[in-house]
């Protein structure tokens, strides 16, 4: 369907044609009249569909000729990168539509807080925030929220992951009972059903493609030891000297520096990006990345959803993550908007429990496959069997034996131990 066929105001769809895009894809066809019908809606679309898109450019559509300058409009989202990239996006959007909005997230310093709490005290149309900080604003009085129109809980699911769900409530506790609520989802687990109760009145409800990575994603595992890890990525890397846009995602913050030296020393430069960087920094390596001067980045699973960049080549889980739904948000990174991507998954014998729960979310079986020969063979794939235990105890020792007389060969040395 093309954006024409959709009722959009003539501004709205000049911006779009400026920004060169035509076909709404389906989450946006699909959500776009039920959010001009003033319906509420709980929409539940995988990674990179153009969610964003889908609440956005409705609301938008309203804002149109619209003359004061209160708030009409709050996103809340979990991370201040989402904030970011959703702010500008509403940016971009209304180019030729007369509406005013702002990011609200900490991280920043005074500077950042003044112009917020000017911006909140004045009114503005579209506010995109993080929950602690809007609350921080909320508390001090000067929000007035009487003629909010929509409220939308984007990443809805992560949120609650996240432990924000006192957070919402209380900033629900804040706005009009009358307003249009707008839920999106990449998971529906029963949480968000609960608090759809909690916030919703008969909301509509859009299901496309439930935890299953983009077609275009070409998913492979590598079955391997800890200490292999690494020299399995600069293998990766080697074969794929064209791939200009990398991510390597681990679960915890504390190993995104130590991969980002490891790789360097192999001669790759790696870029990390956690929440131990202040935020100017972070906005300033993903300028990097974005513009190609950053070729690999190491990120954890909080950046995962928030980041928003075309034509990444490949993203590599350096460990299997914790839930089965952050894999598809991981994975969800690369072949955006009808690209091509791979994914490659170092899967490691305590990780196999984990990542069947993976397979089983998405329907699917990935391939898996050895280390190459030259750094030893990794502990073989098995289904769980009857005798293993609820977390899969898979007895892999005869490979670690293999791996061992495989290093003894090669005459690989071994570090003493300190005494």
């Amino acid at each position: 369907m093309k954006f024409t066929d959709l009722k959009l105001e003539p501004e709205l769809l000049e911006a779009l044609s400026y920004m060169g895009f035509e076909d709404a894809t389906p989450i946006q066809e699909l959500a776009i009249p039920i959010i001009l019908n003033n319906e509420d809606l709980i929409a539940c679309a995988q990674t990179g569909t153009g969610k964003t898109g889908a609440f956005v450019l409705p609301i938008l559509n309203k804002l149109v000729g619209k003359k004061d300058s209160s708030i009409d409009t709050m996103i809340i989202v979990p991370t201040r990168e989402l904030a970011i990239q959703i702010e500008k996006q509403i940016e971009g959007l209304s180019y030729f539509v007369s509406v005013g909005s702002i990011a609200i997230y900490g991280g920043g310093g005074g500077k950042e807080w003044s112009i917020q709490k000017d911006a909140l005290d004045a009114g503005v149309d579209v506010v995109v925030a993080t929950p602690g900080k809007l609350i921080s604003h909320l508390k001090l009085g000067y929000v007035k929220l009487d003629q909010l129109r929509h409220l939308v809980l984007d990443e809805a699911d992560r949120m609650l992951d996240m432990g924000f769900s006192d957070d919402l409530k209380t900033i629900m506790s804040y706005l009009p009972q009358k307003r249009q609520n707008l839920m999106f989802s990449a998971t529906m687990p029963n949480d968000i059903k609960k608090l759809a109760k909690l916030t919703m009145h008969n909301p509509k409800e859009i299901a496309l493609s439930i935890s299953k990575p983009a077609a275009g994603v070409k998913q492979a595992v590598y079955m391997c030891f800890d200490e292999q890890k690494v020299k399995i990525i600069t293998h990766i890397l080697s074969e794929r000297k064209d791939h200009d846009s990398i991510i390597i995602f681990t679960s915890t913050k504390n190993k995104v520096n130590q991969i980002s030296r490891d790789l360097k020393r192999a001669g790759f430069p790696a870029s990390g990006i956690s929440s131990n960087l202040v935020q100017a920094d972070r906005e300033e390596l993903l300028r990097k990345f974005r513009s190609k001067r950053v070729r690999i980045l190491v990120a954890t699973d909080v950046m995962s959803r928030g980041i928003d960049i075309k034509e990444i080549n490949m993203v590599i889980n350096y460990d299997v993550p914790h839930d089965a739904e952050d894999y598809v948000h991981r994975v969800g990174r690369t072949a955006r908007a009808n690209t091509k991507g791979e994914a490659f998954t170092l899967v490691t014998d305590k990780d196999m429990y984990k990542f069947r729960n993976i397979e089983k979310l998405i329907e699917s079986s990935i391939e898996k496959l050895q280390p190459p020969e030259k750094l030893g063979p990794g502990p073989v794939w098995r289904e769980k069997s009857a005798n293993s235990g609820s977390k899969g105890n898979y007895n892999n020792n005869n490979f670690k034996n293999k791996k061992r007389d495989f290093n003894k060969k090669k005459s690989f040395q071994v570090r003493p131990k300190n005494k």
